[in-house]
């Protein structure tokens, strides 16, 4: 039987791996991918947490909203990071210091 404790610290982990690539990387791609991590985490947060809610499904329905979310700002995030690299022929976040023009 897989305990809250399990869950928590898979959680942990993903989202202790989604921050060093947040941090570390200097891909555009890459950080969203931390971010995705990060992310998916706490969705797996409010599912095991949903086992101990008085309302049925309250943090599933709560999961599932969150994933249409990061779902609509991935494909926002991956646009931006397309017209960044037409505009500049790179992705690197450190190498673009004028969005302006």
């Amino acid at each position: 039987m897989i305990s809250l404790t399990d869950f928590l610290l898979v959680s942990a982990v993903l989202f202790c791996v989604g921050l060093y690539m947040i941090v570390s990387k200097q891909n555009a791609i890459q950080i969203l991918i931390g971010i995705e991590l990060m992310l998916n985490a706490a969705i797996l947060n409010l599912v095991a947490f949903s086992k101990y809610d008085r309302f049925n499904n309250g943090g599933q329905m709560l999961a599932l909203f969150a994933i249409v979310l990061a779902a609509a700002t991935t494909a926002v995030a991956l646009a931006i990071i397309l017209n960044v690299y037409k505009q500049y022929k790179t992705i690197d976040p450190g190498k673009i210091d004028k969005l302006g023009d």
